[in-house]
């Protein structure tokens, strides 16, 4: 069975959307790391929709490098927010306000 290419679109464009409202609306560190992922995952949707439409390789390839950078991604921000629970002793977001010069 093959899906169009409209459906993989808007099922993209919903995950894209419910990964922005996770990242915006919740105060909670993990969850905005959780958001920016769901997101990263939309775009990589899309593209493999986009290279088996025009049977191209390069969305596939391009779905690569964004699973590569979205585990570089987890790694460092992960490091982060252990780094930061550690000092402060909270995950939300409010309570950081140490890159204020």
């Amino acid at each position: 069975m093959i899906v169009p290419y409209s459906h993989v679109l808007i099922l993209a464009g919903i995950l894209f959307l419910l990964g922005a409202v996770c990242a915006l609306a919740r105060r909670n560190l993990i969850m905005i790391l959780i958001g920016v992922e769901v997101m990263l995952n939309a775009a990589g949707l899309a593209l493999i929709g986009a290279s088996l439409k025009w049977q191209q390789l390069e969305g596939q390839i391009f779905v690569i490098f964004i699973m590569a950078v979205a585990a570089a991604e987890v790694a460092v921000g992960l490091a982060l927010i252990v780094y930061s629970q550690r000092r402060t002793g909270t995950l939300e977001a409010d309570r950081y306000n140490l890159l204020k010069g």
